[in-house]
């Protein structure tokens, strides 16, 4: 009865704990979801600015450029030069926001559209200001007459709003759904909570029925004891002999133990004494020791080094780039549980001078799990050293 009571409890108690663990995993990752929709919002209300930003910038260019054509001021060329060149930055900008995300497509082709529009704009910028430089205000205005600008700025204006309500849209799209996320989450949490408390209300019933069943056990266990009041006297004998004998063994184990501080000491002697350069990073590549033969070699001091990555000391040419990217040798070693051997690298001395050397890699295993790696470096000998301006200094 006993057992089974006690596997039920542990039974209610395991379910509970995988309900909550449930209830947490489905709250971090709406946490996350809501992360990356608030990163996208906010990636979403940039495009808005940007393309606010180009009428904005079209108009201060086209204000400019009436007021050139009237005075012909170098001035006033350079404004609407200046604001026209900001606005087709801040469209390429746009443009860059919107090629990611499959939800973005339409923006994008939308931008693209308004590239073209602006490109025939500055097209008869160009051509307005190269009449008024061979044709005066008369040319102008005879240019006007072929090449009226006031639909293509109503165009872009229509573009841009456009482009912006689209953004909206997908702000609307977006909040709603993460308003159906919320309440769903919100309904797992409720609903797990609530099942975890008719759970531990049946494990107190249950231990309630145990300890009723506990007492009556100690009832009857009061009466074996009397019973055992007889024999505690012939066991009192043994337990005095047991008592020398855990003397004896706490004797024989003080001197195991002294010999271990003592193996540790001359192991601290060994390594302190050997000539190449021995290292102990932890799995982050965290320098946590070094020999002396470093601090003679490079001219750190110990406490220099402790605490910092290995790669003050050391420059390791990068293995085969995984992604595009290079990546440290012996961060791919330290993941992969391998070892390296006499593998080339830079040694970087306090003074900035750097001297090629070997280094070979020993991950450290503790139960299953790589938890460091000891480093031994040797110097090649005849090999000169190098100067370079050390940026390692902490």
């Amino acid at each position: 009865m006993k057992e089974n009571i006690e596997k039920r409890v542990i039974g209610l108690f395991l379910l509970m704990l995988a309900i909550l663990i449930y209830v947490a995993w489905t709250s971090v990752q709406t946490i996350k979801k809501n992360i990356r929709d608030n990163d996208w919002v906010n990636h979403t209300h940039d495009v808005i600015i940007h393309a606010r930003d180009v009428l904005s910038y079209l108009h201060a260019g086209d204000a400019a450029l009436r007021t050139f054509l009237i005075t012909s001021d170098e001035r006033d060329q350079q404004g609407y030069r200046v604001a026209y060149s900001t606005m087709k930055e801040r469209l390429d900008e746009a443009d860059a926001l919107t090629r990611t995300g499959d939800d973005e497509q339409s923006l994008h082709q939308d931008f693209l559209n308004l590239q073209k529009c602006i490109s025939d704009r500055i097209e008869v910028t160009r051509a307005v200001v190269k009449a008024r430089a061979e044709g005066g205000l008369e040319g102008v205005r005879k240019l006007f007459v072929s090449h009226p600008d006031l639909e293509s700025i109503n165009k872009i204006e229509r573009s841009v709003n456009h482009i912006v309500e689209s953004a909206r849209g997908l702000l609307r799209e977006r909040d709603r759904r993460q308003h159906v996320q919320a309440l769903t989450t919100k309904m797992t949490v409720f609903t797990g909570l609530a099942v975890d408390f008719v759970l531990l209300a049946l494990v107190l019933c249950l231990i309630r029925d145990d300890l009723a069943a506990r007492r009556q056990a100690a009832e009857a266990l009061a009466e074996a004891n009397a019973k055992l009041e007889a024999k505690i006297q012939e066991r009192t004998v043994e337990l005095v002999r047991s008592n020398q004998s855990l003397k004896q063994e706490n004797l024989e184990r003080r001197w195991s133990h002294q010999s271990l501080d003592h193996q540790l000491r001359y192991n601290q002697l060994i390594i302190n004494s050997i000539t190449e350069l021995v290292i102990v990073v932890s799995r982050a590549l965290n320098i946590s020791r070094v020999n002396p033969a470093v601090g003679q070699q490079t001219g750190w001091e110990p406490q220099e080094l402790i605490a910092h990555s290995v790669e003050q000391v050391l420059q390791f040419p990068a293995d085969s780039p995984v992604g595009g990217v290079s990546q440290n040798p012996l961060m791919l070693a330290m993941r992969d549980g391998r070892q390296i051997h006499d593998r080339p690298a830079q040694l970087l001395a306090r003074s900035g001078k750097t001297m090629p050397v070997l280094y070979s890699l020993f991950p450290v295993h503790d139960q299953d799990k790589i938890v460091g790696g000891v480093l031994t470096v040797r110097v090649q000998i005849g090999a000169p050293a190098q100067s370079t301006l050390s940026t390692h200094m902490p």
